[in-house]
């Protein structure tokens, strides 16, 4: 039995919440962008495979953005939450603004991420915590086979993909996951396959 997972980064959140590291915080999409790319959510809504079970988590920024793929063309369906795929959680980190962070790192900050992949704020999680979080997440939704839509956040599909690679945390950060970008994991027999990751083809 086949699983097909299509995983989808949340829309671009708004220009004030892009000022600090929000983490796991529930802030609101950007509504310039949402009358923006209104193409690619139209592009998503006739890619995506129907029927399919959708998740999302339990921020507000993703069952907003699976919504506005249904009002683009896909028929609605319902939501089911898995907070398992939520975001990295930066503890009390989280809310500072960008510049503030680099002094209270413990070891330099990874090249495409504010934080290596083994740091782990007060009160949060590593990226290493994200990858064994997500990982059986994953697992579960795949057993039940066929295809289910995934709206979550750019460092829980890095870990997705980590699971499926059996790659390291600092590996995983050197995935690029730009929002509304498409990242789909196939579940075979075999193990895990990598079809695509950080499609952005709908954006052109």
């Amino acid at each position: 039995m086949t699983a097909r997972l299509w995983l989808i980064r949340h829309a671009l959140v708004e220009q004030n919440a892009r000022a600090f590291l929000y983490g796991t915080m529930d802030v609101a999409l950007c509504p310039e962008g949402l009358v923006a790319h209104r193409r690619i959510y139209e592009v998503l809504a006739a890619r995506l495979p129907r029927p399919a079970r959708w998740l999302c988590t339990p921020l507000s920024r993703t069952r907003r953005t699976a919504e506005t793929i249904f009002a683009a063309g896909y028929p609605a369906a319902a939501l089911t939450e898995e907070p398992a795929l939520i975001e990295q959680s930066l503890g009390q980190w989280q809310g500072l603004a960008h510049d503030r962070l680099p002094p209270l790192l413990a070891e330099p900050a990874h090249a495409f991420w504010p934080l290596a992949g083994a740091e782990r704020p007060p009160g949060g999680e590593s990226m290493a915590d994200v990858i064994a979080r997500v990982g059986p997440a994953i697992e579960a939704i795949a057993s039940h086979g066929g295809d289910s839509v995934i709206v979550s956040h750019g460092g829980a599909i890095r870990a997705a993909i980590a699971h499926a690679l059996r790659i390291g945390p600092d590996q995983a950060l050197h995935f690029s996951v730009g929002n509304l970008s498409l990242t789909r994991l196939d579940r075979e027999a075999a193990g895990w396959r990598v079809v695509c990751v950080n499609d952005e083809v709908a954006i052109g």
